[in-house]
């Protein structure tokens, strides 16, 4: 009833929200006509209206325990979570909660169950370590890696249908990257999957699970800024897209779980809608991103179109080829093949293409092989696939190989956090939490994927850190704990902004410039970077930054306004872009995702290629394996970089030992 009571509020003010305009002269013109922040509305049992009102942009007011942005796989199991534990939960979403990019995930997420072969989470948590390319922090990838089987279960206890055995255990597939016996005992079968659609089914799962609770649900509200107030969050603000009424939700806990940034890019496998809305909001916020350079190639994009194949086809015995039926992995990866780590696949795919071994009349991309295995399989295990590659390729996978290629499909950086989901920022070589404030999911930086993640190490991502976001307020707050106090105009920077928006009247459409950026990111910061091209790159996206203050939008209402949505957008990835590129370029070595082709070889503290003894320890000034933290100034666009050390030490040193760095073949 919460939700509907603000609804009902909000709904009242569409109408005079329309005809507000038209109490001012000359309000085309930006500047002109005087922007009054006030609030104003109705009283609810949600919501709280202050004194004055604004003729322009009344602002509803809302309290809570806990604000949750976002409503994926992490967001829903965070709301959930809270609600379960007693707190009175808002979950503000720009999408409905099944449409959230979640439901794209094909291929699996990873638990050591054992229903293959014998298996220990240890095994998992080296293969992820190894796979993050010694950048991921080991006490996080210890807590995800331990809890994983849990959290499998749990999922099955909620009514995931997951694929089965003959003897009705949980069906797992190889995945890329996994293996036993630390790397001994060749490939895993870790990875469980309800057949290619995976995410589709966990996020409709978690969906129906959350019903259950008292969460309050505000659907299509976009997400403006945090509300922060001496350091600590306290809360956002948000517009309703229904009816371009303002909302600021305070609460004592905020999290953040908005997903990832693929739309930088001009060619990826993300929705037009995953924006990176929550690493844009941290870095207005003053606060810094984390290893916002390692951009993953998934190796099987459908050619042309762009559209996932997962990895599963691969984990179920397909096979990359090139122009003369060589399956080339076996030259780049004798042990792991086409199961390596997805970077490896990508650059080995990338140097077939660039040797004159590509497919196809152009010789520009490679082909992935399917029609070798049995027809049943197909239908039972990838069915999925079979049908995205007839629609998109014109191909029947039982006859035909598919044409594919690297594509943009996943972002290891994000908002730094520590293994509780509490965000933190480095001050004088120390990490310290930001009061309030937790992320997960895609839009959070844990470390666990460092500079390269395994495959379906990402849905298990979501709810292990959703859950553990929900477990740490629960731990220190109390449901009805005293909600911090706001200034009466905090949040007046956010509409302000949107006001410009609305009536921007430049030259540049939003989606030139979005094209522009993409492009610019698309050929400048891909699989193999150099560094002039990404100096060029820098320079030529700081002109792009620069162009957003001669934008023009054509829509001047309020209401259902996409072109004002899309603009919003675009400023989110903009600030996304600039921190991904700007420390890509100052990033002078190649780590997991991201091969500098003018610094081939990573630098560590010491040389693991040769034997440690008598080797000098480098500082962390001379080393790159250490995390990168960006910051934007939101008014010029200028980005300035900071470093923080990688956590090399488990939960617990005895239960699971740390993995020290060494050569990372496959």
């Amino acid at each position: 009833m919460l939700m509907a009571g603000a609804r009902g509020s909000s709904a009242a003010l569409g109408k005079w929200l329309l005809i507000g305009r038209k109490v001012l002269p000359g309000v085309s013109q930006v500047g002109i006509h005087g922007l009054h922040f006030t609030t104003g509305g109705k009283k609810h049992a949600s919501s709280k209206v202050s004194d004055s009102i604004s003729t322009q942009y009344p602002v509803i007011d809302h309290e809570f325990d806990a604000v949750v942005v976002g409503a994926g796989g992490a967001g829903l199991r965070a709301a959930f979570g809270l609600s379960e534990a007693g707190f009175n939960t808002a979950c503000i979403t720009k999408l409905f909660p099944t449409r959230s990019h979640t439901v794209a995930a094909q291929g699996g997420i990873n638990a050591a169950l054992g229903n293959m072969e014998s298996d220990d989470w240890r095994w998992h948590f080296y293969d992820t370590v190894k796979g993050s390319d010694w950048l991921g922090d080991q006490d996080a990838i210890h807590y995800m890696t331990e809890q994983a089987p849990a959290s499998v279960i749990e999922l099955e206890n909620y009514g995931m249908p997951f694929s089965r055995t003959e003897a009705g255990k949980i069906y797992q597939r190889a995945f890329g990257g996994q293996s036993l016996k630390f790397g001994k005992g060749g490939q895993a079968h870790r990875c469980c999957c309800v057949a290619d659609r995976t995410g589709h089914s966990l996020l409709h799962t978690l969906y129906g699970r959350s019903l259950r609770y008292d969460a309050s649900y505000f659907v299509e509200y976009f997400a403006l800024d945090l509300l922060m107030e001496n350091g600590e969050c306290c809360g956002v603000i948000a517009l309703c897209m229904e009816d371009g009424s303002i909302h600021r939700f305070r609460a004592k806990n905020t999290i953040m779980a908005t997903g990832g940034y693929g739309r930088t890019y001009f060619s990826c496998t993300s929705a037009h809608t995953v924006t990176g809305d929550g690493a844009a909001m941290i870095t207005r916020a003053g606060l810094p991103c984390q290893d916002m350079e390692f951009i993953q190639f998934h190796p099987t994009g459908i050619y042309g179109a762009g559209c996932l194949i997962t990895e599963g086809c691969r984990g179920e015995g397909g096979i990359l080829i090139n122009s003369e039926g060589e399956r080339f992995m076996e030259r780049y990866a004798p042990v792991a093949k086409d199961l390596a780590s997805r970077d490896v696949v990508s650059r080995s795919m990338t140097i077939e293409i660039r040797e004159g071994r590509g497919c196809g009349p152009e010789k520009d991309h490679v082909f992935l092989q399917l029609h070798h295995l049995p027809p049943q399989q197909l239908a039972s295990r990838l069915p999925g696939i079979s049908e995205t590659v007839m629609i998109f390729a014109g191909v029947d996978v039982t006859k035909d190989p598919i044409p594919v290629l690297p594509t943009v499909h996943y972002n290891m950086g994000g908002i730094p956090t520590n293994y509780k989901g509490q965000v933190i920022i480095h001050v004088d070589g120390q990490d310290k939490v930001v009061p309030g404030l937790y992320a997960c999911g895609e839009a959070a930086s844990a470390s666990v994927h460092g500079a390269n993640r395994l495959g379906a190490n990402s849905l298990l991502d979501l709810v292990v850190f959703g859950r553990a976001c929900a477990l740490t307020i629960a731990e220190l707050c109390k449901p009805g704990d005293h909600i911090p106090s706001i200034k009466p105009n905090a949040g007046e920077e956010s509409v302000a902004n949107l006001d410009k928006l609305r009536f921007a009247n430049g030259s540049m459409r939003t989606s030139e410039l979005r094209i522009n950026m993409q492009k610019i990111m698309q050929s400048h910061a891909a699989v193999f970077r150099t560094g002039a091209l990404l100096k060029e790159g820098c320079e030529k996206l700081s002109s792009v930054f620069n162009a957003l203050d001669d934008l023009k939008t054509f829509d001047r209402g309020i209401v259902w306004n996409t072109d004002l949505v899309e603009t919003l957008e675009l400023q989110n990835l903009m600030l996304c872009a600039l921190q991904t590129i700007y420390s890509a370029e100052a990033r002078k070595e190649s780590r997991g995702a991201h091969a500098r082709e003018d610094y081939k070889v990573r630098i560590d503290e010491f040389d693991y290629s040769k034997p440690l003894q008598g080797q000098q320890k480098k500082s962390i000034n001379e080393h790159w394996r250490k995390h990168t933290l960006s910051y934007v100034d939101k008014k010029t666009g200028k980005v300035s970089l900071d470093y923080r050390p990688v956590i090399d030490t488990t939960l617990n040193e005895e239960a699971c030992a740390s993995v020290p760095p060494a050569i990372r073949s496959y």
